[in-house]
């Protein structure tokens, strides 16, 4: 069993591809009025919402669980519609030498389609997978997508 890898998973929703970028790329500290029950907050410990190099604080609940996660925005891509963070704190690290995720939307005629990427590295070969951690995203972005829709 390998120590790092890449979990992968992508999800169609019926919001814009712009609007669902623009959510993590500027406005992340939204997320919190839209599920409140799996994000309490995102704060700006660093820099600016949609500036690259900028530290952002999550606060969120995960299996049942309040956790915290320091990350670093590491890229935004605007032509394509990706943001990628970089894990530098959190409860995550227990389990995790190192995580990132990039989030994509890829515009459809209707709607777009939402792809998760996590490469991750693990502390040892007794954790787990993070399947959890990107059907937890896919979460959050059905939620995204029924407030951007609904709007």
């Amino acid at each position: 069993m390998a120590l790092s890898g890449i979990v992968e998973v992508e999800t169609e929703i019926k919001a814009p591809a712009g609007k669902f970028f623009e959510i993590f790329s500027s406005k992340p500290h939204h997320i919190a009025n839209v599920c409140p029950g799996k994000i309490q907050q995102v704060k700006v410990h660093e820099g600016d919402w949609n500036t690259v190099g900028s530290v952002l604080n999550w606060n969120y609940v995960l299996d049942g669980k309040a956790q915290t996660a320091k990350v670093r925005v590491v890229a935004i891509d605007d032509r394509n519609k990706s943001v990628t963070f970089n894990l530098l704190q959190g409860d995550l690290m227990e389990h995790y030498k190192a995580l990132k995720a990039t989030v994509q939307a890829t515009p459809k005629d209707v709607g777009c389609m939402v792809k998760w990427s996590l490469e991750y590295e693990k502390k040892n070969r007794d954790v787990t997978t993070p399947n959890h951690l990107v059907d937890f995203a896919v979460s959050v972005s059905k939620d995204i997508d029924g407030h951007l829709v609904s709007a």
